[in-house]
C-alpha cells in the first residue's frame, strides 16, 4: 500500500485519467474529489462489503425461504391446451 500526505487542493494521480483531490480536511475525516472515466467504477468500501455480503445470504437461501417466496408471487391461470389430440370432438 502506497501511503501519502496530501493538503487541501493537493492532487493525486492514478494511471493515465485518474484524479483525486482532497477537497476538505477535518478532525472526523477527509473529503476526497474523483475524476475518473465513466468506465471506471468508484464505490465506497463498506458499501460494496454490505451488498456482497447481501448477495452471499441471497445465494444462502434454503427450500423454506422458496417456498416462502412461492406463496408471494400469483400462479398464472392455466392456458387451453392447444394438442389437438385433446381437444373435444363434434358429434356426428
Amino acid at each position: 500500500m502506497l501511503v501519502l500526505s496530501r493538503r487541501v487542493g493537493e492532487r493525486l494521480v492514478i494511471g493515465d485519467d485518474i484524479v483525486v483531490t482532497v477537497i476538505e480536511v477535518r478532525s472526523d475525516g477527509v473529503k476526497l474529489g474523483i475524476d475518473a472515466p465513466r468506465h471506471v467504477r468508484v464505490h465506497r468500501a463498506e458499501v460494496l462489503d454490505a451488498v456482497t455480503a447481501a448477495n452471499v445470504d441471497a445465494v444462502a437461501a434454503d427450500d423454506s425461504t422458496a417456498a416462502a417466496l412461492r406463496k408471494l408471487v400469483p400462479t398464472p391461470p392455466a392456458q387451453p391446451s392447444s394438442d389437438p389430440s385433446t381437444e373435444a370432438s363434434p358429434d356426428r
